[in-house]
């Protein structure tokens, strides 16, 4: 694996703007048009309205976030707090919104004062994922700053409360601020000016990302409980992160542009294809990137025991040594970088890497496909992602 960070957001952002690391894209050979031949004056123009819808959703996530700490400050400094500590969680790359803006916009939807607080919904909804998927890993950094844990722990430090104390304070802090984020989402979708039948199903599929995403923790927490074997690491990715990150977004910018149900049905395999290669790719970067510039630990999965598919692969293709070899040092709470060498040398040796990246390249393949039975200017967008996104993961 490259040491290059290869998260969604990076290559969605990338892709808007037409560029990549090595320099301007040259989009992958596609049964269809590519955002290239379809016209770099229509491909700008698109990202030019792209930008200005993502500049209108910050500002209705800045504001929705504004308002929610005035009105915290009738409770006092910890509703405050807790406030102002999810508001400094909130933002990134935006690839949620960004993939609910591209589907409206591409789609023919006009009208940002409909879409901008539905794709600021989105975003809230990750930040909301985020908070909890930390507290239930007992983290409290995120990509090397705290997290909305880590400063209420400071916060609780500086008052002279010590760690057994202010536990039970930080894990509520972190249940509640998630929770504030979820109500937010529904919160920023009511204030969309589309009519009542488009917000309520926008509505619904925000609960469809909650409802699935928590099945895909449930199999990803209960998973090293099982073994290797026993999991099936391509639903977990779809259930926990496909469909929030890619389908649910991308469904959500078709509803409001009136999408007919076939158009929706497209996005639908696109989304579960491209979010189930992104959940793979970052697997592998959990235990071959460079912590440096991913900000994410190659040894937390291999302590935690994991049930990836890049783990299966492995456990799948061993000779019995080193099945002993994985069996020593996968889940141990106190593995250690020579331990973790051990299981990636393991993971050389069977081709493992290999076998993970043959089967992203299949599910790109899949979105591939999808993008290209859309209309323009998405279709050719959608097809540049996914292209982009094979770079990345090469």
């Amino acid at each position: 694996m490259s040491g290059t960070s290869t998260t969604i957001d990076d290559v969605a952002e990338r892709s808007a703007s037409g560029t990549s690391p090595h320099g301007p894209r040259v989009a992958v050979a596609a049964p269809r048009e590519s955002a290239r031949d379809h016209g770099s004056a229509t491909h700008e123009r698109f990202a030019a309205r792209l930008d200005e819808a993502l500049a209108a959703t910050q500002t209705a996530l800045d504001e929705h976030l504004a308002r929610g700490t005035a009105r915290a400050s009738t409770g006092g400094r910890p509703v405050t707090d807790l406030w102002t500590d999810l508001a400094d969680q909130v933002g990134g790359k935006l690839v949620r919104p960004r993939l609910t803006l591209a589907a409206y916009l591409g789609l023919g939807g006009r009208d940002l004062r409909e879409v901008a607080p539905v794709a600021a919904a989105q975003e809230l909804l990750h930040t909301a994922m985020l908070v909890h998927d930390d507290l239930l890993d007992h983290d409290e950094t995120r990509r090397g700053r705290s997290n909305l844990a880590g400063a209420t722990r400071s916060r609780l430090a500086e008052a002279g409360i010590d760690d057994s104390r202010a536990d039970v304070h930080v894990q509520a802090a972190a249940l509640l601020g998630g929770d504030l984020a979820i109500a937010g989402a529904f919160e920023l979708v009511l204030s969309s000016t589309a009519g009542p039948g488009e917000k309520l199903a926008v509505a619904g599929q925000l609960v469809r990302a909650v409802q699935v995403a928590v099945a895909g923790e449930v199999l990803d927490v209960s998973g090293p409980l099982l073994a290797p074997s026993d999991v099936d690491p391509e639903l977990v990715a779809e259930l926990k992160t496909a469909t929030y990150t890619c389908v649910v977004p991308l469904r959500s910018g078709a509803i409001l542009a009136g999408a007919d149900a076939a158009t929706c049905a497209l996005l639908e395999a696109y989304g579960r294809a491209l979010g189930v290669a992104f959940q793979l790719v970052d697997d592998l970067l959990g235990v071959f990137g460079d912590p440096r510039v991913t900000g994410k630990s190659t040894v937390s999965d291999l302590r935690e025991g994991k049930r990836t598919l890049l783990l299966a692969c492995a456990y799948r293709r061993a000779e019995p040594a080193d099945v002993a070899l994985l069996d020593q040092h996968v889940g141990r709470a106190d593995l250690t970088e020579a331990g973790a060498a051990v299981v990636r040398a393991v993971m050389r040796r069977t081709a493992a890497p290999e076998a993970v990246r043959a089967t992203v390249t299949r599910h790109l393949d899949e979105a591939r496909a999808a993008a290209a039975e859309l209309p323009a200017p998405l279709g050719p967008y959608l097809l540049d992602l996914a292209d982009s996104f094979a770079d990345r993961a090469a």
